[in-house]
């Protein structure tokens, strides 16, 4: 694996957790495989919050692989999510 700073570690952990995020796209930024991904998540997350994760991802709710994507779902951003201006979070 792959030496990462802890604020890279972080980012893959967050990402991980994120249901619209693809393992691809894990990839292709830090360059961890999927199994690269499940096994730091392992070693980092205590063992009742990996099987949570795991279950999540493993289930129809997470749409952590390409290939299971519906093809209307394009961005990794929720459509709801607005533009953050002057390092403040827009308010609905």
């Amino acid at each position: 694996m792959l030496l990462l700073s802890e604020r890279d570690h972080d980012r893959i952990i967050e990402m991980a957790w994120e249901d619209r995020t693809p393992f691809e796209a894990i990839d292709f930024q830090f360059g961890l495989k999927e199994n690269e991904v499940i096994q730091l998540m392992r070693n980092t997350l205590k063992p009742k919050s990996f099987r949570l994760w795991r279950k999540r991802v493993n289930s129809g709710v997470s749409s952590k692989h390409l290939k299971k994507r519906s093809a209307e779902m394009l961005r990794f951003k929720c459509s709801r999510q607005r533009a953050i201006s002057s390092n403040k979070i827009a308010k609905r």
